[in-house]
């Protein structure tokens, strides 16, 4: 490689290299300059306007913050605004993602009985979030009767929900084909606890987000409550006090569109400007859904809007490569939009993805730059974590000293360090679906975790820290004007980088005493990547030796289609063709590993099928990312893959 012996020689020295520069990788100029434009408060102001929609996919909150985006970015001299429509069903395929029907509701009333009179428990016109997705039209009364948790048949023993409200612990979606489907229930009141934290029950007025099951036969109604209120009727359940209720909702799914919005910064250079940089969110939640994700939606509409501003004004140049932004519903949008316009897919390099980056002190928030799945070896997250680190050393200095050449604080915002932290993958939004193997696009993924408030009534504007929001954008700004322009003269200063990367993940690597093999293959595989970027064409990769035999030797490789995870939202594309074809589930789904459960593995084991590793080797590769995980649960998985035609 062309640049390899001048990389070469910079691995070898210590995280201080990249210390030593005030600011990295870019001219000090331009980082002042995003420094100074960008702002959390005006984040923010965008922020409470979204934060008042009801946003689900294919509504009219949604359609209504698309319409409030748009704008915006309009307004900010964007190009190319679009909102782009895709028909959703309930029957079209986009790769691995049936298209969920539209859901919509207008009314959602619970009120009990009490003698002549009526009290009310829940009110979607007054929080939406009390309102369970996907229920339909209902007017009935019935009596409230306790299964407990709900999910399990035997929750049912000896009692007689027929045309009765059950009162369930689970999430409604994991209770309506048994309470519904087999019992003869009329409907659901869950008080699910959802996004487990350690702040999980201590504030028990929270009301959580709930959601039925989108192609269920049992079309059913749920409404969401407190655990206190939950607790308050199992007491009088349990000393035999009848509790009748009357559920009032006008709701319900229909075809319509999947929307997603998108503008461009346009590149400048002839040979580069086909290629982009995007910027990722999704925009897609219930009320008021601030932090999830309301904040990585307005933060990289304020990451446009300074590029545009520092552009339109000749501070900064116009980027060689064409920039992306795209607001889509969550996972299903994404996956939807790469398959059906794969143009966006072959032109997108990189993706600065934000979920959740907005928490303030109160919501106990750990902010991460999450790097990538080591399928899926860039060069990209160390960029993103070498402005990261620069703003968590200036951010502390201020906080230590009252002093700092780049405080990087918002009027209205706190003044605590980021303090943000490098971390290992994590999945669970759409960095997922570009770094799946389908596509290969490496994403710098920041958020949020935990967040105490996380799908509850109390993710609010009010819980949302200016701050927080201008350092978000100031790296995602950073970050990707970099990636934008970056060309060889840039090799020296991306190589300090990746020799900090490179210590922090030896450092994990060293804690969870990895597999050395796995762990050269990848950091080779990191400067691949950098010269696939720079030079335009990626180096050929010889196949990998293996001395395995039997089912561990056999070597996969994934068909072209369909494109995208194995499971998406709403819907679980192997669990339906693995049922059609009389596959049994494969036990490495339930698997629980040291550092990641069966949803990971299913994910990377999937993504390492590319035709040159063995099923030997992938296990190897599983065992070093999330753990030792037994040979034949891997050889399992793959077989059945190939069963249902992903795998050849």
């Amino acid at each position: 490689m062309r640049y390899r012996a001048l990389i070469c020689s910079l691995l070898g020295a210590c995280a201080s290299m990249a210390a030593a520069q005030t600011a990295p990788l870019l001219p000090e100029a331009v980082v002042a300059a995003l420094a100074n434009e960008v702002s959390g408060e005006t984040a923010k102001r965008n922020l409470e306007g979204l934060a008042r929609l009801h946003r689900q996919r294919g509504s009219q909150g949604f359609h209504a913050a698309a319409e409030l985006v748009a704008e915006r970015a309009r307004a900010y001299g964007l190009s190319e605004v679009q909102i782009l429509q895709f028909p959703a069903d309930g029957k079209i395929l986009y790769g691995t993602q049936r298209a969920r029907q539209a859901w919509d509701a207008s009314q959602g009333e619970l009120t009990e009985i009490k003698g002549g009179n009526s009290v009310r428990l829940a009110s979607y016109a007054a929080q939406p979030i009390v309102l369970a997705e996907d229920s339909e039209s209902t007017d009935v009364t019935a009596d409230l009767i306790d299964v407990g948790d709900g999910a399990q048949e035997g929750d049912y023993a000896g009692k007689d929900v027929k045309r009765k409200i059950v009162l369930a612990a689970a999430q409604p979606e994991a209770v309506q084909d048994l309470a519904v489907g087999k019992f003869g229930a009329v409907g659901i009141l869950s008080y699910a606890q959802n996004q487990k934290t350690a702040w999980s029950g201590e504030n028990d007025n929270l009301i959580r987000w709930g959601h039925l099951e989108s192609f269920s036969p049992n079309a059913t109604f749920a409404f969401m409550m407190s655990l206190k209120t939950a607790r308050g009727m199992q007491e009088r359940l349990n000393a035999k006090e009848p509790i009748r209720l009357h559920a009032m909702v006008t709701a319900g799914q229909h075809p319509a569109f999947y929307e997603v919005v998108t503008a461009v910064i346009p590149g400048a250079d002839p040979r580069l400007k086909d290629q982009e940089i995007a910027f990722s969110c999704h925009l897609d939640h219930q009320r008021p859904g601030a932090n999830d994700n309301a904040s990585g939606c307005v933060t990289i509409l304020e990451v446009a809007r300074t590029l545009e501003t520092l552009i339109d004004a000749g501070t900064l140049v116009r980027p060689a490569r064409t920039m992306r932004f795209i607001w889509p519903p969550e996972v299903e949008g994404t996956v939807t939009l790469l398959n059906a316009r794969p143009e966006f897919a072959q032109r997108i390099k990189a993706v600065v993805h934000m979920d959740m980056v907005g928490g303030s002190p109160d919501t106990k928030a750990v902010f991460h730059v999450t790097r990538g799945p080591m399928s899926l070896p860039s060069f990209v997250h160390d960029v993103a974590w070498a402005f990261a680190d620069w703003v968590n050393r200036e951010s502390y200095q201020f906080a230590a000293s009252g002093t700092a050449a780049y405080p990087l604080i918002a009027s209205e915002g706190g003044r605590e360090p980021l303090r943000a932290m490098y971390s290992a993958y994590s999945m669970g939004s759409d960095h997922d679906v570009y770094q799946d193997s389908s596509f290969g696009i490496p994403a710098i993924y920041m958020n949020d975790w935990p967040d105490r408030y996380i799908h509850t009534n109390l993710d609010t504007a009010a819980n949302i820290d200016p701050t927080k929001l201008k350092r978000a954008g100031l790296i995602g700004a950073a970050s990707g004007y970099f990636l934008a322009n970056i060309s060889s003269h840039d090799v020296p200063a991306v190589g300090r980088a990746i020799a900090t990367g490179k210590l922090l993940r030896a450092v994990t690597a060293l804690d969870r005493q990895t597999a050395q093999g796995p762990v050269d293959e990848y950091e080779h595989a990191v400067l691949t990547s950098l010269d696939a970027f720079v030079g335009g064409s990626p180096s050929k990769t010889q196949g990998l030796k293996s001395s395995a035999k039997g089912a561990g030797a056999v070597i996969y490789r994934r068909h072209r289609e369909p494109r995208g995870p194995m499971t998406v939202f709403g819907y679980d594309y192997f669990a339906d063709h693995a049922k059609s074809a009389g596959v049994a589930t494969p036990k490495l789904l339930s698997y629980e590993g040291s550092w990641g459960a069966g949803e990971e593995y299913a994910y990377e084991a999937l993504n390492f099928a590319d035709g040159r590793r063995s099923a030997q080797q992938i296990t190897d590769e599983l065992s070093a990312e999330y753990g030792p995980v037994p040979a034949a649960l891997v050889f399992e998985y793959l077989q059945a893959l190939k069963r249902i035609n992903v795998l050849e």
